[in-house]
């Protein structure tokens, strides 16, 4: 369970740092957190000075907590912030239907709450709290404050919320007679303390400790709400008792595993945090990456130029932008490395992804952990051998993962100009991919036969350039990865003359044929005419020399409408087919993937050639 230890020591190393109100709080032991709606200010006598409702994006409450489980259908309360059933002991008459008669829900949480305040571990907002609930007047008080309201059958509503209003969350403002002290229960640090040290006294007998290798009060009831999206999932369970949990090797869930109560409050509270602070959520799986100080380190679901911080990895002004592979590379490893100068020798990197396996369970998905310099290596070389030219023709970049997803597996949604695949399909895809660019795994050869497929077929969009143009170029830069893994070395990111292969020369005459024909239409006929080389492409990738003679005689009416510009494309067409073996021409097998590339390599050097010329003249 390493990733577990290294959870716990980032508990250690931030639980007593101070946080802005931006960022997320490390919760303390014995607490978790949940949102609450009503606010309820008292005096530290207990008497009541008002409630109002929870401002939005104010609603992420520190509350204590037992630890015992929130299941049943009356489970046992928090000590102090609840929700109203738990709270009002009284409803004025209201009977929520659900929950029947509240008094006893009430009495729990009084009984707790006294216990709390009577131990020698007592704080001035619990005794507060605790004689103000006692008088059941909250109900009334609300109603009185406009934040509750009766209906004419007596019922209780609330306007921002509706029904069931006895589901609504209560937290406590204290009005202490010394005015320095924290207000909000929720971020009163001595509040804190006072429920970690009381809670500690009801702690069973020691046992040690698999993790720390110390005698301390074990934990089988392990934390929940770890992932918004399943908020009731468990990493760690030991409560099935039926025999399917331990398989017959051990005799009971004390044999099977031993964990304190204090390593997995701070290992789950530091996952807890890391995921608010930094989790990438797919569908019901949440990732995170961390390095073990809390340096600073690249987003790695983004493709380079779209990196989230700070600093921005290319000019703002295009022309300032890398125009050659080489520029590119120095720009890209300035990039990434200099997040490398904040990290020591010591340095490690974890990648965690957690996933809801069920309503009630999760389980760890992935996990890996890296050297500092080897992690920035890897996604170095991620983004400059998946890197291809844009379509701007200026700017070279590599691919977001969800890119790469839902070109691969996606479809055009209706009435969405974009592709999107089923958020489960996006999940495992991704989990998929994080190997290659964290580890420089190789990438799955199922997504890239479906990129080939996809890229392959432009008739199949009914947007007929930006969605095929954005498929094509994923899949050309996943093909560069994919024969560089292989050790077929390096694919340029451009036109390479010296390259033979015959895949790759096919897709230079597509793109030549392209071209042409879509430079004889009207301005006007571009964007909606389909030339002979997308017809056909498909066929092409399939049979490329019955198709090319196809291709080839049906361009040659549109190569005599531009007169003169015609013999650049002759001239062209002639030198790529000279390269072939007259065996390898006629050979009428499948293309390899490689033709993608030389399709979009071509085309980007026709843009360009043309370019030249203009500046030529």
């Amino acid at each position: 369970m390493s990733w577990a230890e290294e959870l716990y020591k980032i508990y250690e190393l931030n639980c007593n740092r101070s946080f802005s109100e931006n960022e997320p709080v490390m919760l303390p032991i014995s607490h978790s957190s949940i949102k609450a709606h009503l606010q309820i200010t008292i005096n530290e006598n207990g008497e009541f000075k008002g409630v109002e409702a929870v401002a939005k994006g104010d609603e992420n409450t520190v509350i204590p907590n037992t630890g015992k489980a929130k299941t049943g259908k009356n489970p046992p309360p928090y000590p102090m912030t609840e929700c109203l059933k738990y709270v009002v002991g009284d409803f004025g008459g209201y009977k929520p239907e659900k929950v029947g008669d509240c008094s006893n829900l009430h009495d729990m949480y009084i009984k707790q709450l006294m216990e709390w305040k009577n131990s020698c571990y007592t704080h001035k907002a619990v005794k507060a709290v605790y004689e103000y609930v006692s008088k059941k007047t909250l109900t009334a008080d609300c109603i009185k404050s406009g934040v509750l309201e009766t209906q004419e059958d007596g019922r209780l509503f609330g306007k921002q919320y509706g029904n069931p209003v006895e589901k609504l969350n209560v937290r406590f403002i204290v009005n202490y007679n010394d005015l320095t002290h924290e207000r909000r229960t929720w971020k009163d640090t001595s509040l804190y303390d006072s429920f970690i040290n009381y809670n500690s006294m009801s702690m069973g007998e020691k046992q040690l400790c698999y993790a720390l290798g110390e005698e301390l009060p074990p934990q089988y009831i392990h934390p929940i709400q770890i992932l918004n999206r399943m908020a009731n999932a468990k990493l760690i369970s030991s409560n099935d008792d039926s025999g399917f949990t331990y398989r017959g090797r051990f005799n009971d869930k004390y044999e099977a595993i031993s964990i304190s109560y204090q390593f997995s409050e701070k290992m789950h509270n530091a996952l807890k945090w890391l995921i608010a602070k930094q989790g990438m959520y797919f569908d019901t799986m949440a990732v995170i990456v961390w390095a073990n100080g809390m340096q600073d380190i690249p987003d790695i679901r983004y493709s380079a130029v779209n990196n989230s911080d700070d600093e921005e990895f290319f000019e703002e002004d295009e022309d300032m932008a890398p125009t050659t592979a080489p520029m590119y590379q120095a720009l890209l490893k300035k990039r990434i490395f200099g997040y490398g100068e904040k990290f020591d020798i010591n340095t490690k990197v974890m990648i965690l992804a957690i996933d809801a396996a069920s309503k009630g369970r999760a389980s760890i998905s992935f996990y890996s952990e890296l050297e500092g310099s080897e992690f920035l290596g890897n996604i170095n070389n991620w983004h400059f051998y998946t890197s291809v030219k844009r379509h701007s023709g200026k700017k070279f970049n590599s691919f977001s993962l969800y890119d790469i997803a839902n070109c691969a597996f996606g479809t055009e949604m209706e009435g969405k100009n974009k592709l999107e695949c089923k958020p489960e399909l996006l999940k495992e895809t991704i989990l998929r991919l994080i190997p290659c660019v964290t580890m420089g795994a190789a990438i799955p050869s199922d997504i890239i036969q479906n990129l080939y497929n996809k890229a392959s077929n432009p008739l199949a969009y009914s947007e007929k350039t930006y969605n095929h143009r954005l498929v094509l170029e994923t899949a050309c830069g996943m093909i560069r990865k994919y024969l560089f893994d292989r050790t077929k070395g390096d694919i340029l990111m451009a036109y390479d003359p010296n390259l033979t292969d015959r895949s790759y020369l096919y897709g230079c005459l597509l793109a030549i044929a392209d071209k042409a024909e879509s430079e004889s239409y009207d301005p006007e006929e571009r964007n909606d005419r389909i030339t002979n080389a997308r017809r056909y492409w498909n066929t092409f990738s399939q049979r490329p020399y019955q198709a090319w003679r196809i291709i080839e005689e049906r361009l040659r009416p549109y190569l005599d409408k531009l007169g003169k510009a015609q013999v650049k494309y002759s001239k062209w067409i002639n030198e790529i087919t000279s390269k072939m073996l007259p065996a390898d021409f006629a050979d009428n097998r499948r293309l390899e993937p490689i033709y993608l590339l030389g399709y979009h390599h071509f085309t980007d050097y026709m843009y360009n050639f043309k370019s030249e010329n203009k500046e030529e003249k």
